[in-house]
């Protein structure tokens, strides 16, 4: 699964990973968690837009919004079939700009947690999918799930499943609404090994949301502590 991700880069490299004419300025966060909003990035009337997504996709059929929290990840085996996922599988695909992501092992009460970044500090880019829900008193959600596939084998030794990573060569077909069957994007969705990305444990202090800093993402135990 993916329940825990931080984005703590310089937005000018958020813009030219991602081709944006324009990019707000918003705080470094190391310890974005579901239920939270999360930029991500959609394709627009001949440009690409970032919006901010509440984390927990509410369909838009959904009778209470409230379901949103247990839909924070989508499976891409099964996306497409699936009521809540499919119509925004085909027409609402975007892209979570992410500098890496948290795993945890372990048993219960002995969690690790681990942080799985690029080597070399670029963006990375989660694929994700959205939807715009309106109740009848008039309140309006728009909302996202990560899609996730089997784990790789550097994830593998952790978890067995991560979120679906999209490669800059990929964006493109990825946000295109005109690539609407399972077979335009199978190979994005596929899980495959990501060479350049590394894994390191962190300290306990990501468990809880509440907590945020750099230091999160810090190799645990300290190096020469």
């Amino acid at each position: 699964m993916c329940g825990r991700f931080a984005l703590g880069i310089p937005r000018g490299k958020i813009r030219e990973r991602f081709g944006l004419e324009a990019l707000p300025e918003a705080p470094a966060r190391f310890n974005i968690a579901p239920g939270q909003l999360v930029e991500a990035v959609s394709a627009g009337s001949g440009s690409r837009t970032i919006s901010l997504y509440r984390w927990g996709l509410v369909p838009s059929w959904a009778k209470d919004p409230a379901m949103g929290a247990r839909m924070i990840n989508a499976r891409a085996e099964t996306a497409w079939e699936k009521p809540a996922f499919r119509a925004a599988m085909r027409r609402r695909r975007c892209l979570v700009p992410a500098q890496g992501f948290y795993e945890w092992s372990g048993e219960p009460g002995r969690r690790q947690p681990w942080f799985l970044t690029p080597e070399d500090g670029s963006v990375m880019a989660l694929a994700g999918i959205w939807e715009h829900f309106e109740s009848p008193a008039g309140e309006i959600i728009e909302s996202l799930a990560v899609l996730t596939c089997a784990a790789n084998e550097l994830v593998g030794a952790i978890h067995d499943r991560m979120p679906v990573l999209v490669s800059p060569g990929d964006d493109a077909r990825w946000l295109d609404p005109g690539a609407d069957r399972p077979g335009d994007v199978a190979d994005i969705l596929a899980s495959r090994p990501w060479p350049g990305m590394r894994r390191h444990m962190v300290g306990p202090r990501v468990n809880s949301a509440q907590n945020e800093g750099a230091e999160l993402i810090e190799t645990w135990p300290p190096l020469g502590g």
